[in-house]
């Protein structure tokens, strides 16, 4: 731990709150770098000097300060940190007038540099821990030894199994977004304590992404675990007001490597389900529209999935087709149970299923056809 002038003018302005005497901060090479008295900035301090050389207080009288450079009468004391001296605190008077300030004042001075290296510390921590976020995700290959290094530096289980989790800040249209929300926001994912590691990922994107410890089960992981904890996160983001959040969840790789693909697969989540409305989303429950978007990346494949939708679009205008298709594919098309969730008259469906084919020359009996209208319809249709 070094002095340096941020915490030196911290020292002085908090002093001399104490005593009305000026105070003045030395380096450990006896520069001044914080003073009561602008003016002796940058002076060497010859008194400090000796008080680093000799390690002891160094009184100084108006007789002695004639013959020492850059030197007022006073007390200087040394300022200790881990047992070692990192510099030398300064109270300007008669030294019989500050002495019994001295401790007082040099106390205060430790207390201070102890404080900022302990903030130090776990701004270190907390940069090295969103960076070791970052090179995860991106896949940049850590060997065992450096894994190991790092993680007992930071004070992390890099063995839990987890996956990624982008989440995406939407600011209260009458607050102005600032980068505070996205700090708050990892502050919110990081306490309580539930061992995320956390990491800014886009300013200007507003995203985070969270490396989020899981609990596996013989199946996967447990979903239900994590979606009540979801749930609470979400009670205290809205209880606040300032802004809500969209997640994205991918899914389980095993080992320290497979985060990269967690990753892949939430980023691609959040990117699929762009235009749906909701909080949170799974990448498990999006699987096919994900795993089709490399394909939605070419526009004419994409042309073509999307045709069945357009012409359901064009002909439907008030949305009655569709939404009806949406809800036979998530009853499993189990006509008896889409009709009970749609409140609608077994004849009704049929009716529309039938205008369907009509539309789209699609055949719903036939699988080819249906899954050209399944694909349509989850990759297109807004829910």
């Amino acid at each position: 731990m070094q002095l340096n002038e941020i915490i030196a003018r911290q020292i002085v302005a908090r002093t001399m709150k104490i005593i009305s005497y000026s105070i003045n901060v030395m380096d450990d090479k006896g520069r001044i770098i914080g003073s009561g008295d602008p003016a002796r900035l940058h002076q060497k301090h010859e008194g400090a000097v000796l008080a680093i050389t000799e390690c002891r207080v160094v009184e100084i009288d108006q007789a002695t300060a004639e013959n020492l450079k850059g030197v007022k009468p006073g007390i200087n004391l040394p300022i200790f940190h881990l047992g070692k001296i990192i510099g030398v605190i300064g109270i300007s008077g008669m030294p019989e007038e500050v002495h019994h300030y001295g401790e007082l004042v040099k106390m205060t001075a430790e207390l201070i540099v102890e404080q900022a290296a302990l903030m130090s510390e776990v701004q270190w921590n907390k940069r090295h821990r969103e960076e070791l976020v970052l090179q995860l995700i991106q896949g940049v290959r850590l060997n065992d030894v450096q894994l190991s290094s790092i993680a007992e530096r930071l004070g992390l289980d890099l063995s839990q199994p987890r996956i990624a989790v982008l989440v995406k800040v939407i600011p209260d249209k009458n607050i102005s977004f600032s980068l505070e929300h996205l700090q708050h926001l990892v502050h919110l994912l990081e306490y309580p304590e539930r061992d995320n590691l956390v990491g800014i990922l886009s300013v200007s994107k507003k995203e985070v992404v969270v490396l989020k410890p899981i609990t596996l089960t013989p199946d996967n992981w447990s979903r239900d675990v994590e979606t009540k904890r979801i749930n609470q996160l979400l009670k205290r983001i809205r209880k606040e007001g300032k802004f809500t959040i969209k997640m994205a969840l991918g899914d389980y790789f095993q080992g320290v490597d497979g985060l990269a693909k967690s990753f892949e697969t939430a980023q691609l989540t959040m990117q699929t389900t762009a235009n749906k409305t909701g909080d949170v989303f799974f990448y498990q429950d999006h699987k096919l529209p994900v795993l089709m978007s490399s394909i939605m990346a070419e526009p004419w494949k994409a042309e073509q999935l999307r045709q069945p939708y357009q012409r359901l679009q064009e002909y439907d205008t008030k949305g009655v087709l569709i939404r009806t298709l949406q809800e036979y594919f998530e009853q499993d098309c189990d006509a008896c149970r889409t009709c009970q969730t749609l409140h609608i008259h077994r004849n009704t469906l049929r009716y529309r299923l039938d205008k369907t084919e009509q539309v789209t020359s699609l055949n719903i009996n036939r699988l080819n056809d249906l899954f050209q209208l399944y694909l349509a319809v989850n990759l297109f249709a807004e829910k």
